[in-house]
């Protein structure tokens, strides 16, 4: 794993590599759903809290994810610009208030309630990214598949899951690799070269990239159907990790949480905490 990996398993000994891949995948399914579904701001910034300590606990690097934080910053900017421009007056309609700060043109004027209700819509993207990358970087693809199956999940739907997941490294190794070989015959593809030419170079990479990616599928695919894999209802999982107390304790925390959560609920008389009453 180089200094471009994305998203790839990257091995090592912290307390969070060391946890069982059903324990990691458990906790990430239960706060996503907290996190999700309230609009406590309380809850939510002790949430983002929680993640970045976790995320630093992962010693996960920040070559690593980069480009993947970059990417989902640009989108979740684009989705807070559209639900400000698309429905400038809703989060007075949930809170029942109205305070304005700008008077701005025509129905987009700027207010109290809007910018508290965009600014829980950031806390839920720090509460939940970083949880995700975490699980994606510190967990085994083979234990990931395990994981699944061992939640209820097919084998089969959880081995072609961690397959997919142990391909993200090398289909960008290729991608780099390509763009690599592109540069050394004079075809600038670096930052230093025009957007439109990058974004040129890319589509003549991305292609043909996805045609060899699915001759690899094929491939991979028959070498499956020779080893009868499926053939069975049930496999064993040479990843499998059996569970120890920090396992436990670990879910136990992600389901205190969760209740915490749904408790809140009851607390504000609904999912949204209302500071303006």
């Amino acid at each position: 794993m180089n200094e471009h990996q994305m998203l790839g398993y990257i091995p090592d000994n912290t307390i969070i590599h060391r946890l069982n891949g059903t324990t990691k995948l458990l906790f990430l399914i239960l706060l996503s759903i907290a996190c999700m579904t309230t609009y406590d701001t309380r809850f939510l910034i002790f949430m983002t809290i929680l993640s970045l300590i976790l995320f630093r606990l992962s010693n996960i690097k920040w070559h690593q994810i980069s480009f993947v934080v970059k990417f989902i910053f640009v989108f979740s900017l684009l989705n807070i610009i559209a639900v400000y421009l698309f429905a400038p007056e809703y989060g007075v309609e949930l809170y029942h208030s109205r305070t304005v700060i700008f008077q701005g043109v025509g129905r987009f004027t700027l207010t109290q309630e809007q910018l508290f209700y965009e600014f829980n819509l950031v806390l839920k993207y720090f509460c939940t990214i970083p949880l995700v990358l975490i699980f994606l970087l510190t967990t085994n693809p083979s234990e990931f598949s395990s994981s699944l199956n061992r939640i209820g999940v097919s084998y089969k739907i959880s081995y072609a899951v961690a397959l997919a997941i142990r391909y993200i490294p090398d289909i960008q190794e290729d991608f780099i690799n390509i763009s690599l070989a592109q540069q050394a015959r004079g075809f600038e593809m670096s930052k230093k070269g025009k957007l439109f030419q990058r974004l040129k170079g890319t589509a003549q990479i991305v292609f043909p990239l996805i045609f060899s990616s699915l001759d690899r599928i094929e491939t991979i695919s028959t070498a499956m159907e020779l080893r009868r894999f499926g053939e069975k209802k049930k496999r064993t999982w040479y990843a499998q990790r059996p569970f120890h107390r920090a396992d436990f304790l670990v879910m136990s925390l992600a389901v205190l949480l969760t209740v915490i959560s749904f408790a809140l609920f009851k607390v504000n008389g609904g999912r949204f905490y209302n500071p303006f009453v």
